[in-house]
């Protein structure tokens, strides 16, 4: 058994630095590349995809990374788990082979494919045997938006990854998995972890949550003494060096820039944090209130001390379902008196729609630069604000009177206040609302599949 491990953090989201996963891999000694590229909404998008084109739904930008960086991890024994599946896995997979073969690699490497999560095909079924899959926010059944639902998965743990990994998969393609897991299958895998050991478990789910959304553990978005943090353009990734205990180092390569302490852990621990004794995961339940963080050198913070619990019987299922349209419309009164000219722009603009007989579930008005980001707690503005944007956002299920809204905002240069210096992106586009549904199921319910295909 090895002494340590390291996996790195490659992708925060599908989106992120296109170069992360590379300088992760040339940059210093890593065993693992964990690659995070799915959001709720992520699923629908590439749901969307696929249904124009059966060959795409999944991460794009996954492929030519492979291409780029899959000579050197198999050079130096560089493991990668990705949840750049989406909704086509074995699509995925297929294009990664092909990468494989234009790179040489053919016959050299093992591709693991874990599938099962998308229940979308299912779902009445599921729904007929009374399984009612409640939103977990609101408590409706399903049923209620089942015609307008545009895709179903569930999430995937730790262990079907683990068992490609076992199976000696080079490269671990999933679609819906948890973020933690693609962290903790690697951990498990090397330290021989069993699945009722539960402390270790939600240690390895704990070093998957720091890591999860990349450089922000790492100095990226940190509020703590932000101006003093070096070279955000340079960022390293960060790494988790695990060892077999349960306690791990939080680190980074040595060179890059950002920082690893103990404050930006902290920061990225409460991070989608909910009800700290109970951060629920398919593979347990870790208690975030026994994490203890202790400085252990420049750009190292050692986690110790992590207590966990038995996982649930459930599983979370993220659901997208259409739920009308919207459009937002911006524009940028200046000085003098630019507050006042943006209040007043969006009480003409309001009254205009009024006057046409638009009917919408929500008309937002927000003034950028005054208090959008606080709203109340702003308090009251200085009088001289040099500039301030009006944005107006509009939601309806009609999208005939989305549209009608998005050719009132352009009048208002002419027909309103004085000071207009910004017409912000031209019209206002009406776009679908994509709501996310929560909510849970038996994990019996749910049959992960492993399949091991050569490259």
């Amino acid at each position: 058994m090895k002494k340590k491990i390291r996996v790195a953090a490659g992708q925060g989201f599908w989106g992120d630095l296109l170069d992360a996963p590379v300088r992760q891999v040339e940059g210093g000694p890593i065993d693992y590349l964990m690659l995070d590229y799915l959001a709720e909404v992520t699923m629908s998008i590439m749901q969307k995809q696929r249904s124009r084109d059966p060959n795409t739904g999944y991460a794009k930008d996954f492929i030519p990374l492979m291409k780029q960086i899959l000579p050197a991890c198999v050079e130096r024994n560089i493991r990668v788990t990705a949840n750049a599946g989406g909704v086509n896995v074995e699509g995925c997979a297929d294009a990664v082979r092909e990468v494989a073969r234009e790179t040489g690699l053919a016959g050299k490497l093992r591709i693991g494919i874990v599938t099962g999560d998308d229940i979308m095909s299912n779902l009445d079924e599921l729904l007929g045997r009374g399984i009612k899959l409640r939103n977990m926010e609101t408590g409706e059944p399903l049923v209620t938006v089942r015609d307008r639902i545009q895709s179903a998965n569930a999430y995937l743990g730790a262990w079907p990854m683990v068992e490609a990994l076992n199976g000696g998969a080079r490269i671990v393609i999933t679609g819906r998995a948890t973020d933690t897991g693609l962290t903790l299958a690697p951990i498990i895998h090397e330290f021989g972890w069993v699945p009722d050991d539960w402390n270790r478990l939600a240690a390895g789910t704990i070093a998957g949550h720091i890591i999860e959304c990349g450089a922000q553990a790492s100095g990226g978005n940190c509020q703590y003494d932000w101006r003093s943090i070096p070279d955000l353009a340079d960022v390293g990734f960060p790494i988790a060096e695990a060892a077999p205990d349960g306690t791990f180092v939080i680190t980074k390569h040595e060179g890059t820039g950002g920082c690893v302490t103990i404050p930006s852990i902290k920061e990225q621990l409460v991070y989608e944090m909910g009800d700290p004794h109970e951060y629920i995961t398919p593979d347990c339940v870790a208690d975030f209130t026994t994490v203890h963080l202790e400085d252990a050198g420049p750009n190292r913070v050692r986690v110790y001390g992590v207590q966990g619990r038995s996982a649930t019987e459930f599983l979370k299922v993220s659901i997208s379902y259409s739920a009308g349209f919207k459009a937002v419309g911006t524009l940028v009164y200046s000085w003098p008196d630019a507050y006042e000219k943006a209040q007043v722009g969006g009480k003409i603009l309001r009254a205009r729609l009024d006057r046409l007989g638009l009917e919408f579930d929500e008309v937002l008005t927000e003034f950028v630069g005054v208090n959008a980001t606080h709203g109340a707690l702003a308090g009251e503005p200085p009088t001289d604000i040099p500039e301030v944007q009006l944005r107006v956002g509009v939601r309806s299920e009609n999208s005939g009177a989305v549209e009608r809204f998005t050719k009132e905002i352009a009048p208002l240069i002419l027909t309103g206040p004085p000071g207009v210096t910004g017409f912000a992106g031209g019209r206002p586009k009406v776009e679908e609302i994509v709501a996310y549904w929560p909510a849970l199921i038996p994990k019996e319910e749910i049959k992960p599949k492993v399949q091991l295909i050569e490259a």
